[in-house]
């Protein structure tokens, strides 16, 4: 049986995972990453991931930190402005709209958007080309056992790793974190997301929308022009039954309701994707360590996908880790010891809960099929918006600075 010693095993080869190795790898840590799913990486292939992320200005700094965003950097949509549309009222036209505009706090943008199978794509030719990193796939981890010098963990294709820390990094229902007894807490909406892009007739000007009505944000996301035309990734969130009647509605039928639920925001839209459906659920582990091993993304918490808080914050965990996990290595000190994956989840839990916290709120108020409580909704609103001190406290906020 083949063994390996390594200092970083990443589980998990998702976006998320696959900045944790490339971040491990730039700060010197010899990493494997390892995916049971071989990466989809082309746009129109089986099982290509049709969602977008938008990197916030702390994530893209990370990611340009461990040499990612030089890959990505010409791929990226700015997002210049954060829309809010309020349709709340009882012909559905817009009532109240706000919008968030990034250089009222001296920023260029935001953040920037991509593509997931992009994101996929340019992170897996980047791990390949560093020396010290390296994705195995399909290969998962089958089993995992603590020792004082290390995580002896078994992978599915016979191997044994010996690793100083593992980083889990694999999901929702994450194996390593149900492995190591950790527990979750986990509570559901009714939702369901439907993601896919269209075709806009008017330019979104680098601005993300979100368009609140009943039953969840209508998110319009930037995405890259092509050839003269003008796109947005869309996530449509509902309740259950009513997003599942929209995923199967003939073409024609789905552009018709895609345009009365966008109020022409962005004037005609046009569907050019196929249409996925992702449960929305809320979940955080009791806490972000277990025995040589830390939490990370999806394994650690789950949030709806609001403010595009989700992903920022877990590449926010990722960079207290790699700074801990770094000043440990460099004061010559054991990088997976307890004390620093306590430090760990010190660091972050308090900034976890609180977002977790706030994206909840933000989900119930979008979901508010009650006339008075979408008043009450708008009413924030325009609170929000019309006290400037509140307004730049509310952007650096999401940005997380």
């Amino acid at each position: 049986m083949e063994r390996i010693e390594i200092d970083i095993l990443v589980a998990g080869g998702g976006v998320a995972g696959l900045c944790a190795t490339a971040a491990f790898a730039a700060a010197g840590f010899d990493t494997l990453c390892v995916d049971p799913v071989p990466p989809v990486t082309e746009q129109n292939a089986e099982g290509a991931d049709l969602r977008s992320t938008a990197f916030l200005l702390p994530s893209v700094a990370l990611l340009r930190q461990s040499g990612l965003w030089q890959r990505l950097d010409e791929y990226a949509a700015p997002l210049r402005i954060m829309r809010i549309v309020d349709s709340g009222g009882e012909d559905h036209g817009i009532r109240e709209q706000a919008s968030f505009d990034a250089h009222d706090i001296d920023r260029e943008a935001f953040g920037y958007n991509l593509p997931n199978w992009l994101l996929r794509r340019e992170m897996v030719a980047h791990v390949n080309e560093l020396p010290s990193a390296r994705l195995d796939s399909p290969v998962k981890v089958t089993n995992i056992t603590p020792r004082t010098n290390g995580a002896l963990v078994q992978l599915s294709d016979g191997r044994q790793v010996l690793a100083k820390l593992v980083v889990a990094a694999d999901g929702r229902n994450s194996f390593i974190r149900e492995k190591l007894g950790i527990s979750v807490k986990k509570w559901r909406y009714g939702q369901k997301a439907l993601v896919f892009n269209v075709r806009c007739e008017r330019p979104h000007e680098n601005a993300s929308t979100e368009i609140h009505r009943s039953g969840g944000p209508f998110t319009l996301v930037p995405l890259p022009n092509q050839n003269g035309h003008h796109y947005c990734a869309v996530v449509w969130m509902e309740t259950g039954p009513l997003a599942s009647d929209l995923q199967n509605m003939s073409e024609s039928d789905f552009n018709t309701h895609l345009n009365l639920r966008s109020c022409g925001v962005l004037g005609s839209l046009e569907l050019t994707s196929k249409r996925l459906l992702w449960p929305i659920i809320a979940q955080r582990a009791s806490h972000l360590y277990g025995p040589r091993t830390a939490l990370l993304a999806e394994a650690a918490h789950v949030i709806p996908p609001i403010g595009a808080q989700g992903l920022n914050m877990s590449l926010a965990d990722l960079s207290a880790l790699v700074t801990l996990a770094t000043t440990a290595r460099d004061a010559e000190k054991d990088f997976g010891a307890p004390e620093v994956l306590r430090e760990y989840h010190r660091a972050r839990w308090p900034d976890m809960a609180a977002r977790i916290k706030g994206v909840d709120v933000l989900n119930r108020a979008a979901m508010a099929q009650s006339q008075n409580l979408r008043d009450l909704r708008r009413a924030g609103l325009k609170l929000l918006y019309g006290f400037e001190p509140l307004r730049k406290a509310a952007m650096k906020t999401g940005l997380g600075t």
